[in-house]
């Protein structure tokens, strides 16, 4: 969590190989992936679900999804998605340029997992989205973790973060100045009115 360019998106953008850190390491599960091609940590199982969305506008739904898929016996594919996403079925054939927000976020979601990640890297996912919308995203991610998917989730929205996260960290620019526990969080009302400028958790 942070406010506006604190770092949060270049966090990510690193860890995916797409702005490479200029210094320090990256470990996932035990390797070093810090300067690799982002498609070579595509590969490693990390997927980024990026704030702007990055749909191939004039594809449809169901040709953004299988431009990602990443063909495995048992893993995560055109059923699956659908099933997660029910919304998208009679969508399928729709431009993605002719998708609302909220679709779109759920399509980039999906399209996501088609590449069968272990870790989900997520920048602002409820940004722009209803109140309803952001409940439904929750209720995806909440499911996800239930599946044992990893996710990594940069964000300003302290109840959407409370709702799902087992650690917060707060970064400012470009440094951790602050992690700990939904518990710890709740303990410690001055460091979110320092860093996130707000006066509540609630």
């Amino acid at each position: 969590m942070g406010r506006h360019g604190a770092g949060k998106t270049t966090t990510l953008l690193s860890i995916m190989g797409i702005q490479p850190p200029l210094q320090g390491s990256i470990l996932f599960q035990d390797r070093e992936i810090a300067g690799l091609p982002s498609w070579t940590i595509a590969h490693r199982g990390i997927g980024l679900v990026p704030e702007n969305r990055r749909l191939f506008p004039e594809l449809t739904v169901q040709e953004n999804l299988e431009v990602a898929s990443k063909a495995t016996q048992k893993g995560y594919n055109l059923e699956t998605a659908y099933a997660d996403f029910p919304e998208l079925i009679d969508l399928r054939n729709r431009q993605a340029r002719h998708l609302s927000g909220g679709q779109q976020q759920m399509l980039t979601i999906a399209r996501t997992l088609m590449g069968n990640p272990r870790m989900l890297l997520m920048d602002e996912p409820t940004e722009g989205l209803a109140p309803i919308l952001v409940q439904r995203t929750a209720e995806i991610l909440d499911r996800l973790v239930s599946r044992g998917y990893t996710l990594l989730i940069t964000g300003q929205n302290i109840a959407f973060a409370l709702e799902l996260a087992n650690r917060i960290y707060i970064i400012d620019t470009g440094k951790i100045r602050w992690d700990g526990t939904i518990e710890q969080l709740n303990s410690n009302p001055e460091i979110v009115v320092k860093y996130l400028a707000v006066s509540t958790l609630k």
